[in-house]
């Protein structure tokens, strides 16, 4: 089959080479100098902008507070927690030199904060007057990647990690839940990703957690893609860094801490949830333009239609629709149609000289069977926002179809890695690490999550036989 006209892989032939080249030709990001890293273009920046707002208000609206810390991380900070420094030291950058000197201590480029937060959160806590302390923060990290994959597995990456204190383990898992419905919400309502909600096995667990909960998405190939995690630490950071309160009865208790965290990721998410052969299929609450405008013409009739385009953006724009001309006018009608499919436009008005002349406009949505249809200029901004809600249902209907249609229950050993091979086999497991292993090695699946909404089933592991711990069904499958 070979690429299409624009350059791109189809799917079926090699979907990480259509990934791959989809990311550059779609202007979301380009290598940078430095061995995994990315630079973040405008189009794909606008994107993780939108679920930034997105995620950042309903944080807000949780009660918790964004703060910064630093990049830098002295060393014996990561020491303080076994398990943590434990899980990250293959992918640390650590710096031993600066101002033209060894430094006494190495610092750490952040892999992630619990370690500085917890120096902090130990500063702030005395009394249970100060708890729950609910913190937020913006930033970047880096996790050093032996095989990267842009917004997927970059050696640099953003994302945001929520990081709270609490008095006792009913309230902390409370948090832990809550971020958890919070991830879940933006991947469904705002991404159009139908997400699995639940609890990482031991083997799969964060450094230095006591329990991971996490959202899975089923992307176009049948992988999994974790989307958010969110963690109950107990009282193990508590310990490592002293963050100790004053309970009412006077006691000098331990905390219990959460920590939770989204990242550009997601981006990569949306993009394997939607995307076909023709590129990028954007969900209308994360496109960076909604709609697209090209007026046909030229001459005159040109100069005339982009008029009236520039008046149709303005209206929709006050209707609270991202919108954008393209006016370029060296380039053909149809070249700029395929440019607008090939970055995921959800919709597309197409403005000529007889369309000024029917007072009409005529439409065409990125995805569906409706084709194009001709509106009414005047009702434009009455209509267009429905027709993108509807967009943005079909979207999310359409993936959860998807999902459905590739996720197989199995009780045998060969209906497993027949699952697995295409998409998620729902079965029970033994809870043994060890065999957790031996099906990574056998086909390359691991147990994505214990589903929070599974039925309640017991019989016996799928590979080795030994009786299912987990009282009910395991999400297994191979993953980003």
């Amino acid at each position: 089959m070979g690429r299409d006209e624009r350059g791109v892989t189809p799917q079926q032939e090699d979907f990480s080479a259509w990934y791959n080249e989809l990311v550059t030709k779609a202007q979301l990001v380009d290598r940078g100098p430095a061995k995994g890293t990315m630079v973040i273009r405008p189009y794909g920046y606008r994107l993780w902008e939108l679920l930034q707002d997105e995620l950042d208000r309903r944080i807000k609206d949780t009660g918790h507070e964004n703060a910064y810390f630093p990049l830098l991380i002295p060393e014996s900070y990561l020491r303080r927690e076994a398990d943590h420094v434990e899980g990250f030291s293959p992918e640390l950058a650590v710096v031993t030199h600066a101002g033209g000197k060894e430094l006494e201590e190495p610092l750490i480029v952040r892999p992630t904060s619990e370690t500085i937060i917890g120096e902090m959160m130990a500063k702030w806590i005395s009394s249970h007057r100060d708890l729950p302390l609910l913190l937020n923060q913006w930033a970047n990290v880096v996790r050093w990647e032996l095989r990267p994959r842009m917004f997927l597995r970059t050696t640099e990456f953003l994302w945001q990690e929520g990081h709270t204190a609490h008095t006792d383990e009913a309230d902390a898992m409370r948090e832990t839940m809550l971020a958890l419905d919070l991830y879940a919400e933006v991947a469904r309502d705002v991404a159009a990703i139908p997400v699995v909600t639940g609890e990482k096995t031991a083997g799969e667990r964060f450094a230095g957690a006591v329990r991971t909960y996490t959202i899975e998405g089923m992307m176009r190939d049948g992988k999994a893609l974790q989307a958010g995690t969110s963690h109950y630490m107990g009282s193990n950071f508590a310990k490592a860094f002293d963050i100790r309160y004053t309970s009412e009865a006077g006691q000098l208790e331990l905390c219990h801490t959460t920590s939770w965290g989204m990242s550009t990721r997601m981006i990569g998410g949306v993009i394997m949830t939607h995307g076909d052969d023709k590129g990028l299929v954007l969900p209308p609450r994360m496109a960076p333009y909604q709609v697209i405008i090209v007026p046909i013409g030229r001459g005159e009739q040109g100069v005339q239609t982009s008029a009236a385009a520039r008046e149709l953006a303005g209206r929709l724009k006050a209707a609270g629709v991202r919108t954008h001309v393209d006016d370029r006018a060296q380039l053909s009608p149809g070249f700029r149609f395929n440019d607008w499919e090939l970055r995921g436009a959800p919709l597309r008005l197409e403005l000529g000289p007889r369309d000024l002349e029917s007072g009409t406009v005529v439409m065409a949505r990125r995805l569906g069977d409706e084709g194009k249809q001709s509106i009414p200029l005047s009702s434009a901004p009455e209509l267009i926002p429905g027709v993108l809600e509807e967009f943005q249902a079909f979207l999310l209907r359409r993936a959860t179809e998807f999902r459905d249609g590739h996720t197989v229950t199995v009780d045998t050993w060969d209906s497993f890695t027949e699952a697995v091979a295409s998409g998620w086999a729902l079965a029970l497991h033994c809870g043994d690490p060890a065999c957790e292993a031996d099906i990574k090695a056998k086909v390359a699946a691991t147990p994505r999550c214990i589903p929070l909404d599974g039925a309640p089933e017991s019989g016996r592991c799928v590979l080795c036989g030994e009786a299912s711990a987990y009282g009910k069904r395991v999400v297994f499958g191979r993953a980003y």
